[in-house]
């Protein structure tokens, strides 16, 4: 969530996860947030949703090849703690997981200042691994991890999985970047990868169900697709894409969570395995 358009986006997702009595995680800029303070409070203050920071102004934590420079350590530690803190005021709960603006190939492996700044604000989680390997797109399947080897085993990283969406429909056009290259050669999962830009909801829903199956065959922890509300709506108003996935999701059995809920049930199994 970080566009102005995002908060009419966002009123009609919510209705389609309702419908489907579908928990989420809405990952959300500060400042999108503080526009509309009351709005998405009463929007999102509810058991099914989890609302966790999506950074304070969307400034890069690393140097990004398509999203641009990394800001300095000093502004990333105000994206850091003024976006978990306008989350925590708004709704008056704690922010437990983080998502980086843009995302990174590695996450934030190799970044144990950035780390330290997580840990100390309170997070539970970060969700940065948003690429496949060297920036590519479709992201695998890539199970969840701590930085134990940076240091910091109290942080979890839930990578995402699939495409972010408005490349897959080519709606960065919008800001002026024009289309990304973002195809690695050979490809990973060549099967996910349409030869054109998706035109319907149907099409972007038979993409989704790749990875859905893919998921189920190898016992995936979980799979998290990259989705953004203004490009959900831009591209399918009445929020099909939404309605066929969720259908799917129940039709498959499968068991639909947060990313909190995840990270206390993956903290539990590791204690009782202790």
């Amino acid at each position: 969530l970080g566009v102005p358009t995002c908060l009419e986006a966002c009123r009609r997702i919510v209705a389609v996860h309702r419908r489907y009595r579908m928990p989420a995680t809405f990952f959300i800029v500060g400042r999108t947030l503080e526009a509309n303070p009351a709005e998405f409070r009463e929007l999102l203050d509810d058991p099914l949703f989890e609302v966790a920071s999506h950074t304070y102004s969307h400034r890069m934590f690393r140097n990004h090849p398509i999203c641009g420079p990394a800001a300095s350590l000093a502004e990333i530690e105000v994206e850091i703690r003024r976006g978990k803190a306008v989350v925590e005021e708004v709704f008056g709960r704690p922010c437990l997981g983080l998502r980086t603006g843009c995302g990174f190939t590695d996450g934030l492996q190799g970044a144990p200042e950035i780390l330290g700044l997580i840990a100390d604000a309170g997070y539970r989680y970060v969700s940065s691994q948003l690429w496949g390997p060297d920036f590519s797109l479709p992201i695998p399947l890539y199970p969840p991890f701590t930085y134990a080897e940076d240091g910091f085993p109290g942080v979890r990283e839930f990578p995402s999985h699939g495409w972010h969406e408005n490349l897959l429909k080519g709606n960065n056009r919008i800001f002026g970047q024009g289309p990304a290259r973002v195809l690695l050669f050979p490809p990973l999962m060549p099967e996910a990868i349409p030869d054109r830009c998706i035109e319907t909801p149907e099409e972007e829903f038979a993409i989704n169900r790749i990875f859905l199956d893919r998921a189920v065959t190898e016992s995936a922890a979980y799979v998290s697709l990259v989705w953004h509300p203004w490009s959900l709506m831009l591209f399918d108003p009445p929020m099909r894409m939404l309605e066929l996935t969720f259908e799917y999701v129940q039709s498959r059995g499968l068991r639909p969570t947060t990313f909190a809920r995840l990270d206390e049930e993956l903290s539990a199994a590791t204690f009782a395995n202790v």
